[in-house]
């Protein structure tokens, strides 16, 4: 079976985390975890990185960091892996779920703007989040903007950069600015890729996540990483992430998590990105000769390349508008497991997932009518040429065998 992402661990791999072993360096703390967090933040071109357990403990502690707090909301494109909606979760708050662009299945920024002005409003409060007594009142106030229908407030706008894709963040920031609400962004699989022609990290957002699972592009077996310019945010994020420890005893400020990267996570986490432009010069070939085939298809369309966004190309496929429902695809993707390619489904939109499924939404017109239709495609860096043609050869047969029992004639 052609695996849909596996890792490339061709590199020094191998030699650094047996230089942890020598070292000792083995938990929390170690050299590879700063030098991750340097280059992490030099490719994002960002200040500074603080690197976590993980993309979603990265999530976790942006929001916390940012004030995201118990019954808040925080808004999130309904088309997105359920982490994203989790780390609000964890907050204590809640997703409201926005639709997407059908051109990038990024956040929509025209509609973030239309359902912020017809369904939020600002209200000013004390400085204890109450209602202000009186007009003139001397106590310190702040504007806090509110949903009406639930009367919560709006905490942060969490754009997600789908597939390695920039979400328009000109658009999506100008909207939060207005609002004088902070952008934590979900740059999952981004690590790289560019918004209109600059790195993530100069895309507007107050901090971005990247995370290095296994089968991101950049892996260090698990792991993630906190992006900015905000240095005191940062430190915040920093101190959140390490038990909110103050001083050398064992002394804690507020309620920290222990969502700190291993040694070992970031040495093979700095291996790969020793060769991030290598793995990402891969990860398009695959996109370019995918999309070059799909768009021979009848049928078939391949993944969004919004005009703004140099992607990452994290997983590529097809968009295939001859399905009529979820089990259409699915009967396909087994068709293509039969000839030894390992075809994926894509997210599930959050609110069909049952945690989910009472939290605010706009109208999902758009997220409903294409999650379904996705397929993903092997899209390991390392896929070999061999690979790659079985895997398009499988394609056009299931779906010149399809369009044969519809009744069709193919063109040869």
């Amino acid at each position: 079976m052609i695996p849909l992402a596996v890792p490339d661990l061709s590199g020094n791999e191998a030699l650094y985390l047996q230089e942890c072993i020598r070292s000792g360096f083995v938990s929390s703390v170690g050299p590879f975890v700063v030098r991750l967090e340097g280059m992490v933040a030099t490719i994002a071109a960002s200040a500074a990185a603080v690197a976590t357990s993980s993309g979603t403990t990265g999530l976790h502690a942006a929001l916390t960091a940012v004030g995201v707090g118990r019954d808040d909301l925080v808004i999130v494109p309904a088309l997105t892996f359920i982490a994203s909606a989790n780390a609000v979760a964890h907050c204590g708050a809640d997703p409201w779920l926005m639709e997407i662009d059908p051109v990038s299945w990024t956040l929509d920024a025209d509609r973030l703007a239309e359902t912020l002005e017809s369904s939020a409003e600002r209200r000013e409060t004390d400085g204890r989040g109450g209602e202000r007594d009186e007009p003139g009142s001397s106590k310190a106030t702040q504007e806090r903007v509110i949903h009406r229908q639930s009367g919560r407030r709006v905490a942060a706008i969490m754009p997600v950069h789908t597939l390695g894709a920039a979400a328009d963040m000109e658009k999506i920031v100008a909207v939060a600015h207005s609002w004088g609400l902070p952008v934590v962004a979900d740059g999952a699989a981004a690590l790289g890729s560019l918004y209109r022609g600059k790195p993530l990290g100069k895309s507007g957002a107050d901090l971005t996540v990247f995370s290095f699972n296994g089968n991101k592009t950049v892996t260090a077996g698990g792991g993630g990483a906190v992006a900015g310019d905000d240095l005191p945010l940062l430190a915040l994020v920093k101190h959140l992430t390490t038990t909110a420890r103050v001083g050398e005893d064992y002394d804690h400020d507020r309620v920290g998590f222990n969502y700190r990267m291993t040694n070992l996570q970031a040495a093979v986490g700095c291996a790969q990105l020793e060769r991030l432009p290598a793995l990402l010069a891969a990860k398009r070939r695959i996109r370019a000769e995918y999309d070059a085939v799909l768009s021979e298809i009848p049928g078939l369309s391949p993944f969004p390349d919004p005009a703004w966004a140099t992607g990452g190309c994290w997983l590529s496929g097809l968009f295939d508008h001859t399905t009529r429902e979820p089990s259409d695809l699915a009967d396909k993707r087994q068709a293509l497991r039969r000839e030894g390619v390992d075809a994926r489904p894509f997210w599930k939109p959050i609110h069909l997932q049952p945690p989910y499924r009472q939290a605010p939404r706009t109208d999902l017109g758009h997220t409903e009518a294409i999650w379904w239709r996705i397929l993903t495609l092997p899209s390991s860096a390392n896929l070999a040429a061999e690979e790659m043609a079985q895997v398009i050869a499988s394609v056009r047969k299931i779906w010149h065998s399809l369009r044969v029992d519809a009744g069709e004639t193919p063109n040869r």
